[in-house]
């Protein structure tokens, strides 16, 4: 049996031993290291043989669709497959243009998570089935407004809703502050909202961040 060797990015230990308790269960599966963010991915990946990362798109001081187009830039032989909270379809669309191979979520049973892991480790493709109905399906009537936000308005729209400040998203997207402070206003224009606090309770009302 030809192990898959993963690293396992997520910045909850929680979340990092459950995977444990599921990989060890699997013996085909071999995590080969772990990280807690974007650095520690990038710095791990030369020094380690990894046919899959797993990584959640909400680590901190990440941007994840800059992270896997960075990873499959650098280590074109590692899958990347995104394991996730959110079952969006806009949030997955990005994350496999990005160059993901796969998207499932979180509440996956154990055997569907190894089943991808399997089928990404081979070369394959795997999203799980009820995203794959929506992506193959849906088109712009009624879609909700932040489903039409461009890439990067709408990696400006989750770091606001995140927190950030608007310094700290020019800075971590290698904006100007006048690009950012611009990119702010379409996306409060595109969704209809007046405040940040409005954008916020956008974003958790239709689970885009935690």
């Amino acid at each position: 049996m030809k192990q898959i060797r993963i690293l396992v990015a997520d910045d909850h230990a929680v979340v990092r031993r459950g995977l444990r308790h599921i990989f060890a269960m699997s013996p085909e599966v071999v995590i080969a290291a772990e990280a807690v963010n974007g650095r520690e991915v990038l710095e791990k990946l030369p020094t380690t043989q990894v046919d899959v990362l797993l990584m959640d798109i909400s680590m901190p001081d990440t941007d994840a669709v800059d992270l896997v187009k960075r990873v499959k830039a650098e280590h074109p032989q590692v899958s990347v497959l995104v394991h996730s909270m959110h079952a969006e379809s806009p949030v997955a669309s990005r994350m496999l243009k990005a160059g993901a191979s796969g998207y499932i979520t979180k509440d996956s049973e154990p055997d569907q998570l190894v089943g991808a892991l399997r089928k990404v480790a081979a070369g394959g493709r795997y999203i799980v089935a009820e995203l794959a109905e929506r992506l193959a399906f849906g088109d712009g009537a009624g879609k909700a407004p932040h489903e039409l936000l461009s890439e990067r308005e709408s990696q400006v729209f989750i770091q606001l809703a995140s927190g950030k400040t608007l310094k700290a998203i020019a800075r971590d997207l290698q904006l100007s502050p006048k690009t950012a402070s611009t990119y702010k206003t379409r996306v409060m224009q595109k969704l209809k909202v007046d405040s940040e606090a409005e954008l916020v309770r956008y974003a958790v009302a239709h689970q885009l961040v935690k």
